[in-house]
């Protein structure tokens, strides 16, 4: 007996809903199955622009794209790092950076040897030692080369790009594959009564749409997997507060450091996003602490250029469904839950979704195993991202509004009091489970917002101090030279992938508000 997926329905479009249809048209091919997309115009996306972290690359080149043709089209410009901006305290500035410090010395982390020198009063600045900080302070950018141990063959980068300019951009590959798009908006979602399975979708237009596999890309109205599954959310805004944002463009101007910008604010942080078009833009904020006129006034007297729409206002709240696949509906993107985008996660989450999805692939049998499974792999994935998110608030040194008073003295997660309680003691850090961010990210945020071990590996003594001061010189040395070597960002750009002006009156694509 046939089992196979024979229809899927994608309820929405944007960001996720392209990126859903375009991996699935990739490897569902040869008639295997039918892909429908349910998108309405009538209902804007969420996003003016979008930040992003390397593994958007493992995703565009699964599905074959030419990075230079995606670059120019979406207006996107290169990423090597985040800048962080009065998060550890007012006048502070530090990198996270796509890229190790230094590099491990005779099976001893490089972290452990800086924290050596630095205990003794010698340490240089820890970005000194770290390719991508020094190229985006001078911005700089290039792709990696082949040279050898030189740190330019193995350069860490993403992309800064137009959200709307990248749906657009998939959903032409997607329908290029025989993925159709229905326009309209569901006015009702039928479910069977033997098993509560999602059974079909009734558009305001009288048309029904029946499917095996529904994947609600429907942002937070949750539309399948909340609205008619009634799946439940758990929240987390007692550890992530910020409950709003005010977002707008503006006029390119100033730097094209290939950085996002993140500066804190009182009752926030302000997100900068430069394309090659314009700058995106946005305060996210916690309404219990600044009004939205205020959020609004704040946003607009710290803008590069002149604002090139009316402010935004959007609505949200922190936290994930209880299950992201529930019976024969999976949840991805906004749908399947949301933390602010501060470590530039959304899209990765999008992208961790549809890759555990096609890992666990199902039949119409659905098997009950298979959705464990995913629902698993999906909380761990949320739950790491978000207790990293937790740890650049609470680990702060601010005092100057009360905003910063709830996060510095909040109860935190028991897995990050663990991380933070191991890295105080001696600068250890372990990744576990293959979670998003590695040993470098931990210690990039912790150490630059103020925590400080007690000691040091005490591996780190066996290497000779006059050799370890040799060695440490070597290395900031080369990272010196190797970012000496590349060229400018806007170069690079112009060189390789400049996009054309941009449509005439379509610079902002305005998104739809967040109900949480």
């Amino acid at each position: 007996m046939d089992k196979r997926i024979r229809q899927i329905v994608i309820v929405g479009g944007g960001t996720a809903g392209w990126m859903t249809a375009a991996a699935l048209s990739r490897f569902l091919k040869d008639g295997y199955t039918k892909i429908t997309v349910i998108e309405s115009e009538q209902i804007g996306t969420v996003g003016v622009g979008e930040s992003t972290i390397p593994q958007l690359r493992i995703f565009n080149k699964m599905l074959g794209l030419d990075e230079n043709d995606f670059v120019r089209t979406t207006q996107a410009t290169f990423k090597l790092a985040i800048e962080f901006v009065d998060w550890t305290r007012l006048g502070h500035l530090y990198y996270h950076p796509f890229g190790p410090f230094g590099l491990d010395m005779d099976g001893v982390s490089f972290h452990a040897y800086w924290l050596r020198l630095h205990q003794m009063g010698e340490a240089p600045d820890l970005g000194e030692f770290n390719l991508q900080s020094v190229a985006s302070r001078r911005e700089k950018f290039m792709r990696p080369i082949k040279a050898g141990n030189s740190p330019l063959s193995n350069i860490g980068y993403a992309f800064h790009f137009d959200a709307f300019l990248y749906a657009r951009f998939l959903r032409k590959y997607a329908e290029d594959r025989g993925v159709v798009r229905l326009e309209g908006k569901i006015v009702d979602v039928a479910l069977r009564g033997e098993d509560g399975f999602v059974d079909s979708i009734a558009l305001e237009s009288g048309q029904l749409l029946a499917g095996d596999l529904f994947i609600d890309c429907s942002g937070f109205r949750g539309l399948i997997i909340e609205q008619a599954l009634k799946t439940g959310f758990e929240d987390w805004s007692h550890w992530l507060p910020n409950d709003r944002a005010v977002t707008v463009p503006c006029a390119s101007g100033g730097d094209l450091r290939p950085v996002t910008r993140a500066t804190a604010r009182p009752a926030g942080w302000q997100w900068r996003i430069p394309q090659q078009h314009r700058i995106g833009n946005g305060y996210v904020y916690c309404s219990s602490f600044i009004s939205d006129d205020e959020a609004t006034a704040t946003l607009l007297a710290n803008l590069d250029g002149e604002p090139l729409a009316e402010p935004w206002k959007l609505r949200f709240k922190a936290g994930r469904r209880t299950k992201a696949w529930n019976k024969n509906c999976i949840a991805i993107g906004l749908a399947a839950g949301f933390m602010e985008p501060l470590e530039s996660q959304s899209i990765h989450l999008i992208q961790v979704g549809i890759s555990r999805m096609l890992a666990l692939f199902p039949d119409r049998d659905f098997e009950p195993a298979d959705i464990a499974q995913y629902n698993k792999f999906m909380i761990f994935e949320f739950e790491k991202i978000r207790d990293f998110i937790v740890l650049h608030y609470n680990a702060t040194e601010r005092t100057d509004t009360p905003f910063w008073d709830y996060c510095r003295t909040m109860p935190i997660p028991d897995y990050l009091q663990a991380k933070m309680d191991l890295f105080q003691s001696r600068g250890r850090i372990f990744r576990e489970n293959d979670e998003l961010f590695n040993d470098t990210s931990w210690f990039a945020v912790m150490f630059n917002q103020g925590l400080r071990p007690r000691s040091y590996d005490p591996m780190a003594d066996v290497m000779p101090v006059e050799e370890l001061r040799s060695r440490m010189l070597h290395i900031q040395t080369t990272i010196a030279n190797s970012a000496n070597h590349m060229p400018s960002h806007r170069d690079f750009i112009a060189q390789h992938c400049a996009a054309e002006k941009p449509e005439s009156g379509r610079v902002f694509q305005r998104a739809a508000p967040l109900n949480g």
